[in-house]
């Protein structure tokens, strides 16, 4: 199977044999897993995949590459194809759908879309068991970045307060066709327990943790201004003159639950 990668689509189908085998092994399938593949492509993944598990389930947008790999995965176990933009796949639905308390997800994912994808994934991490992905190597950077780190932000914060983030290795442009301009990483995320996550309102969080990297060299209290004064701030155990890129994620909870509540709506 050798398809035409599409531009649109932003395809770049891994093929080289041992990044394959060492992101299959990195993942662990077991025998029963529930397991959803984003983006399967020419089934690189799906196949090794499907071979330990026996089922799993893949979500792809391209129907001219869903025949193929429908025919190419008869013989090795049960493939579920979902024809969807995966930033509309309820995965919550979609575990009550499969039978299964939690879903274990992978992809090799498009790097136009990334970020949107990730979040989308955070927001039904309920649902999910652990992830899996193929990234440009730049974004994992900033998904595991700490405080202080010159690309430390907005994706690193909310990304890690809601999963453990566990850079992998790096795969270079050669183990794809066609292969990228950047080099890619895989990364492992493992939503927290629940005794884990905050307990802040969540769009909250998101909203303090925007307005703070709009422009991330101004200090808390000028980029905040329109959401909590200096007082409030320093009120909240939190330098106002400090700047966004040296606070916790934590520290943006602490932000978030300082905000004045707002009057229910009638």
């Amino acid at each position: 199977m050798n398809a035409r990668p599409k531009k649109s689509f932003g395809q770049h189908f891994l093929h080289e044999k041992r990044y394959i085998e060492r992101i299959v092994s990195a993942i662990a399938p077991e025998d029963g897993d529930t397991l959803v593949e984003i983006g399967p492509g020419e089934g690189a993944l799906t196949l090794p995949l499907l071979r330990a598990a026996g089922r799993l389930t893949a979500i792809e947008l391209d129907t001219d590459l869903i025949p193929a790999l429908g025919e190419r995965a008869a013989a090795v176990g049960e493939l579920r194809i979902v024809h969807a933009d995966v930033l509309k796949v309820d995965f919550a639905a979609l575990a009550r759908e499969l039978g299964a308390p939690r879903l274990r997800i992978a992809g090799n994912l498009p790097y136009y879309i990334s970020s949107p994808i990730l979040f989308h994934c955070v927001e039904h991490a309920a649902a999910i068991q652990d992830m899996h992905f193929m990234l440009q190597k730049e974004v994992v950077d900033r998904m595991a970045a700490e405080p202080g780190s010159k690309v430390y932000g907005r994706l690193s914060v909310m990304l890690q307060l809601a999963c453990r983030v566990t850079p992998l290795f790096d795969v270079p442009p050669g183990a794809f066709r066609p292969p990228p301009k950047v080099d890619s990483s895989v990364v492992r995320l493992v939503p927290l327990a629940p005794a884990e996550r905050h307990d802040a309102d969540p769009q909250a969080v998101h909203a303090v943790v925007k307005a703070a990297f709009a422009q991330r060299r101004k200090t808390l209290s000028n980029a905040l201004r329109q959401l909590l004064g200096a007082e409030a701030i320093r009120a909240a155990g939190i330098d106002p003159g400090a700047r966004a890129e040296t606070l916790s994620p934590l520290d943006f909870v602490r932000l978030a639950k300082a905000l004045p509540t707002r009057p229910a709506s009638d």
